[in-house]
């Protein structure tokens, strides 16, 4: 059992104003592994004044201090590798091989990527006889999800540490535990007092503080869309700046002349990843009419290759839904699904067979799906596939495109033409073409109700920074 019963304030662990806890609960097993304490807006205050305290010193630190800083972090979480995997596959369900070389490997790769920024990011422009300077903006609010513990918590720290900015971290209640033991990693890295400060909470009181608090002069957030406009109407109260990473329908394009068997096992392993609970999950595959059958096929066939099981198995490839709650939110979509005439392939309601304990879900293939249909419009958040057709690659463009969102695409076939014309014309903020690697330098962000700003690498320092322009300054 974890008991966090303080929060991190000012490079201390420090008593909570609020006397409630929150369980925190294994999805795999359904059994309760630990208690955080339920902050309260007073925490808040304190940490935001700790923040805003340790902002001149934090802020003035030489580029090099700052680099070996992020570098020292890196090294202090290579050290606790064995914890995060062990807390990552414990609270959110990833199995323990996804939770070494997605879930542990992603956050690792943000710090190592900010230091490596930071030893050429320019901070300041000479043009003419105007000086442009880039300083950190302030104190950020960093409110982040469940999903992605490590990943999307390291790549907004990693960013504010390098461009200056102290931070207050509220993480998800869900999954708090990862972020603890970051800030057991900051503290054997040498961060300054005050300059990393971590309340846990519910998100309608710890967010709600943060969102709203007048000394805060950022607020970075990442979830859904509801809580993001929430977010944007407390901001504006005192016009603060705010970054949103919201939802996704994203879009998988297969082209006629793509390997079948290839596209499917790429069209499988995109919404069973992280049990299909990813922002950037190819949840619509749109591929040719004259493919239909055949795809059909070859899903069923690689199916097995992705077993749905004990997040401790080696051999799993996908876990449980997070909680009770997103279990019966996914199993109501898929209800959905069927009662709007979309045909069933694959998978279906209930818990696959055998797995009667934890929030397991079976992987879920719709056909027939026309883009009007619930299960095609909105976030799910699970493992449910659904199969568009089409018949001409313009047609396809607009199918990938006929969605309120814009946080990825995907493109899968031979055609060098072709392929270009999908990804140049899908709007998205990232376009994968053929499984391409991650690339831990380009912008991650998303068009429309997708989301504001841009994280990962140059692009995420950048959010943390105000440029200022001075004015008859002489080279």
């Amino acid at each position: 059992m974890r008991n966090y019963t303080q929060q991190y304030i000012n490079g201390e662990w420090v008593n909570s104003t609020g006397a409630e806890t929150i369980d925190v609960i294994n999805p795999a097993t359904e059994e309760v592994i630990g208690k955080i304490i339920s902050g309260t807006k007073e925490d808040v205050d304190r940490a935001v004044e700790a923040a805003r305290a340790a902002f001149p010193t934090f802020s003035r630190m030489s580029r090099e201090e700052r680099i070996k800083l992020l570098e020292d972090i890196a090294k202090e979480y290579e050290n606790r590798k064995e914890d995060l995997i062990r807390v990552m596959t414990e609270e959110l369900g990833s199995p323990v091989t996804r939770s070494e070389q997605v879930q542990y490997e992603m956050g690792l790769q943000h710090f190592k990527k900010a230091a490596e920024n930071l030893k050429t990011f320019e901070f300041t422009e000479q043009r003419g006889d105007t000086l442009i300077q880039k300083e950190a903006i302030g104190v950020a609010g960093l409110i982040t999800p469940w999903n992605f513990p490590a990943n999307q918590v390291c790549t907004k720290l990693a960013s504010a540490f390098a461009a200056g900015s102290t931070v207050v971290l509220k993480p998800a209640a869900l999954t708090p535990f990862t972020a603890i033991i970051l800030a057991e990693i900051f503290e054997s890295a040498g961060m300054p007092k005050g300059a990393f400060n971590l309340v846990n909470g519910s998100g309608s009181t710890i967010g709600e503080a943060i969102s709203s608090h007048p000394d805060i002069d950022f607020v970075s957030f990442t979830g859904s869309g509801s809580v993001g406009a929430k977010i944007m109407e407390n901001a504006a109260q005192d016009i603060k700046k705010v970054s949103l990473e919201l939802g996704g329908k994203s879009p998988l394009v297969i082209l006629k002349d793509a390997n079948v068997k290839e596209a499917a096992r790429t069209a499988v392993l995109n919404v069973a990843m992280n049990t299909g609970q990813v922002c950037t999950a190819a949840t619509r595959t749109i591929i040719p009419q004259s493919m239909h059958d055949e795809f059909i096929e070859a899903i069923k066939e690689v199916l097995p290759e992705f077993p749905v099981g004990d997040p401790q198995d080696k051999s799993t490839f996908m876990g449980p839904q997070v909680s009770q709650g997103q279990w019966e939110t996914v199993q109501s979509y898929i209800e959905k699904g069927m009662d709007e005439g979309a045909v069933l392939a694959a998978g279906g309601t209930g818990k696959p067979e055998g797995l009667d304990k934890g929030y397991f879900t079976k992987i879920t293939v719709f056909t027939n799906v026309k883009s009007d249909m619930t299960i095609a419009k909105e976030e799910i958040f699970g493992p449910v596939m659904s199969i568009l057709t089409y018949e001409t690659i313009d047609e396809a463009i607009e199918i990938a495109n006929d969605t309120i969102y814009g946080l990825a695409g995907y493109v899968f076939g031979e055609d060098a033409d072709e392929l270009r014309k999908v990804a140049t014309n899908i709007r998205a903020g990232q376009i994968t073409v053929n499984n391409a690697k991650i690339d831990y330098s380009a912008p991650f962000g998303g068009f429309k109700q997708s989301g504001i700003g841009r994280e990962w690498g140059d692009y995420g320092i950048e959010e943390f920074l105000e440029p200022k322009a001075i004015l008859g300054m002489p080279s």
